[in-house]
């Protein structure tokens, strides 16, 4: 079965899913994003999800781009149409198509983009002994509450865990463990207390 993905009001196979080479979300990272889990065809935690992308898109200023009910209508119909029952939702939304510039473009359409991944299968050697993880620095801009697209420190960080044989590198700032590169940081301490 082909992957489908939502683009901007369309469902279209996965490999012919585009956005505009003028998007502010590819020029400018202009765009924020979440990622939902799905489990036995239940979207865990879905509202608080959706409750964050609204707080993100409203720092950003950016118009949400449909209300909440039929945003919740459009994540379901991908993931009907790709059969999943397992897996994670990405939702993107951008400030939309406009000739570059910095400021705001006036009158500007808000782009969505909506993809489902399945399930990665679960390493049980990972989960029995933990996996290698070095710390970094946390280099990423100071407005870390808005879950943007800007994710090359992100990027650079995992790259550098890979390079030293980690599974993950966990970012700190101000001596405290903000969270992974593509993960979120659990720690359970000697004393078996949950972190």
């Amino acid at each position: 079965m082909s992957r489908i993905a939502y683009v901007s009001g369309r469902y279209v196979p996965h490999r012919f899913a585009r956005v505009h080479i003028e998007d502010r979300g590819y020029q400018f990272a202009d765009g924020v994003y979440e990622v939902v889990e799905l489990q036995n065809g239940t979207l865990v935690h879905e509202e608080p999800h959706l409750d964050r992308l609204d707080r993100s898109l409203s720092e950003l200023r950016i118009a949400p781009p449909m209300p909440r009910r039929a945003l919740r209508m459009v994540m379901r119909e991908v993931i009907r149409r790709n059969a999943l029952t397992s897996g994670s939702v990405y939702v993107q939304v951008t400030r939309g198509v406009a000739p570059r510039d910095h400021a705001f473009p006036a009158t500007v359409q808000t782009q969505t983009v909506i993809t489902v991944k399945r399930p990665r299968p679960v390493n049980p050697e990972a989960v029995a002994e933990g996996v290698k993880v070095i710390t970094l620095p946390d280099l990423r801009w100071e407005r870390c509450d808005i879950k943007t697209v800007a994710l090359l420190p992100n990027v650079l960080g995992k790259q550098k865990a890979r390079e030293s044989g980690a599974f993950e590198a966990w970012q700190v700032r101000d001596g405290q463990v903000t969270e992974g590169t593509s993960t979120n940081a659990w720690i359970i301490t000697q004393d078996g207390e949950l972190v």
